[in-house]
């Protein structure tokens, strides 16, 4: 089976093609290198993974890319951490419009044309932005008030293309919306500026990396975003990564929508004592200060996932204590190299 993977110098492909080339699939990866710039991954030789540097808003390159493809996880997407969000508005709609846009038209005529059986579609846990019902289910998107991040507004967009694409041309869908990526390989983004947060500047990309970088750095009383109580499901790439590939080829998942993410709920001052006293033990007591909130950081985002395990059989396994024994020396090293 022969597989294509747009965004795939991104943080959650990297776990993806892994975990597909364990599987025996041969990879095809696309990647225009925008966000990180040229990256070395560990698959890189092997004879089953070809990468493509491209534009995934050429159809024409998508197309012939799809003409021996079985399947097609469309992951690329402008993307980047709660920062983003207001900075980018405009060119996270607009950009990931044309991006979405270029994917179905490729599918749609490689389905009708050629041997693809399904698009995957990569949304977000974004698109429940405005949701009142916890812990979340799916379908609670089309009756909850629409994302107000631009952002979260197109990744519901891309689950209406999907929607649309069957009503009108049969093209075979899942869409699957990941919670709280957490893992290695995050790097800073060539679109990122630092940002003042206390006596530290950093890029303000995801808490998991933030927070680990300002206690590494020696901040103390810690800085975080708001109040602490927002509540997350932090979930490992590696166990999402299976879930896509679930998603991907699992009869159940024909033209459905699945929630990937751990059942833990944790909330932001418990990850960042968690962090804290992984780092310190109990030889520095664990002090915090509350900091200004983004606009659009939302304070729960806590979704069901049984779907995904009654139908896919996934499950998110790895605990958030064993995540950050992985992530924290990682993150320590990208720090002395500058590469963080």
């Amino acid at each position: 089976m022969r597989i294509l993977v747009s965004g795939a110098a991104g943080f959650i492909c990297g776990y993806l093609i892994e975990e597909l080339l364990r599987a025996n699939y041969e990879v095809i990866g696309l990647d225009n290198y925008a966000k990180y710039g040229p990256l070395k991954k560990s698959y890189d030789d092997d004879p089953r993974y070809k990468f493509i540097q491209g534009d995934a808003k050429n159809g024409q390159l998508l197309k012939d890319l799809l003409e021996e493809c079985d399947h097609f996880v469309a992951a690329a997407a402008m993307i980047g951490g709660i920062s983003y969000f207001h900075e980018f508005a405009y060119d996270l709609l607009a950009e990931n419009e044309r991006i979405t846009a270029a994917a179905f038209d490729a599918a749609i005529y490689a389905h009708s044309h050629h041997r693809l059986q399904k698009i995957t579609v990569m949304s977000s846990s974004m698109v429940f932005e405005n949701t009142t019902e916890f812990p979340t289910p799916e379908g609670a998107e089309r009756r909850s008030p629409p994302p107000g991040s631009t952002y979260g507004f197109q990744k519901l967009a891309t689950e209406y293309f999907a929607q649309g694409a069957w009503e009108q041309y049969h093209l075979p869908y899942t869409i699957v919306r990941p919670f709280n990526c957490v893992g290695i390989g995050e790097k800073r983004a060539l679109r990122d500026r630092d940002i003042a947060s206390g006596n530290v500047k950093l890029a303000m990309s995801h808490v998991v990396p933030d927070l680990v970088q300002k206690v590494l750095k020696g901040q103390d009383p810690l800085h975080i975003l708001g109040s602490g109580n927002q509540l997350r499901h932090y979930t490992y790439g590696g166990d999402l990564a299976k879930g896509i590939r679930l998603c991907v080829e699992h009869p159940a998942a024909l033209n459905q929508d699945f929630n990937l993410s751990t059942p833990v709920r944790t909330t932001v001052l418990e990850l960042a004592e968690m962090i804290w006293r992984k780092i310190y033990g109990d030889q520095k007591p664990f002090r915090y200060v509350s900091d200004p909130p983004y606009e659009y950081d939302v304070q729960e985002r806590s979704p069901k996932t049984e779907k995904a395990a009654t139908l896919l059989g996934f499950r998110a396994t790895t605990s958030l204590s064993e995540i950050l024994d992985e992530v924290i020396p990682w993150i320590a090293e990208q720090i002395e190299v500058g590469q963080i």
